[in-house]
């Protein structure tokens, strides 16, 4: 009886131990599914709709009107979809949705602030805001970029095209005129660059669907970095 019970008690801690091990490991394969799906189509969504804006479908100065679709679609998906890529091992993949819901979500939360005053920023103040939010989110995005270079290049060219925006409305508002007014050329210069970056998105989101679906990825180039 004390074998029987000592290999019976042997057995169920290995049953145990394997089933840890199981529930630890990471879940790959088929069952891991693609987060760049939803991540991919929430991003696409608010480029448009800042897009848009800054070229001139809502009234010059309107800043909150994409601000629904920017705080409850884009910057929820792109964190949803970051913790979905990190729970499937997808690091990479989480720190771009990570940081690019980030910054929609703050974004979202200098548009409301500056309208709403909740930082008590002097409006002699808020052209500076701005630029500070542009030049640290250019930082930001320029450090992403030359760290994916690794990624096929449909990635990088995305990249730099949003660096190129902000770039561009830096610029529109460090060329603003002596009211504050941001030079209307570049901002509208670069809504057109977010519209280019969103039409990238979207063949990237294709590329996903497709792989997601069952048929063949579409060609997205090769990496610059090898190795």
């Amino acid at each position: 009886m004390t074998t029987v019970d000592a290999t019976a008690g042997e057995s169920g801690r290995a049953s145990a131990l394997a089933e840890e091990a199981a529930a630890a490991a990471p879940v790959v394969g088929p069952m891991a599914g693609d987060p760049a799906m939803l991540g991919l189509g929430s991003f696409i969504v608010g480029s448009v709709a800042l897009g848009l804006a800054l070229v001139g479908v809502v009234p010059a100065g309107v800043l909150g009107a994409p601000l629904a679709i920017i705080l409850a679609a884009t910057a929820l998906g792109l964190l949803l979809g970051a913790v979905w890529a990190a729970a499937v091992g997808q690091s990479a993949v989480a720190a771009v949705f990570g940081i690019f819901g980030t910054f929609w979500l703050s974004y979202a939360v200098l548009v409301l602030g500056l309208d709403h005053n909740w930082f008590a920023i002097t409006p002699t103040a808020i052209l500076a805001t701005v630029k500070l939010f542009l030049i640290a989110w250019l930082v930001a995005i320029v450090m992403l970029t030359l760290a994916t270079l690794r990624l096929p290049v449909a990635f990088s060219v995305l990249f730099v095209l949003v660096d190129a925006a902000l770039l561009l409305l830096l610029l529109g508002y460090e060329n603003a005129s002596a009211a504050g007014v941001p030079s209307s050329g570049l901002i509208k210069t670069a809504g057109y660059v977010i519209l280019v970056f969103a039409a990238l998105g979207v063949y990237l989101f294709f590329d996903a669907a497709s792989a997601g679906t069952g048929g063949k990825p579409l060609p997205l180039g090769k990496p610059l970095l090898h190795g």
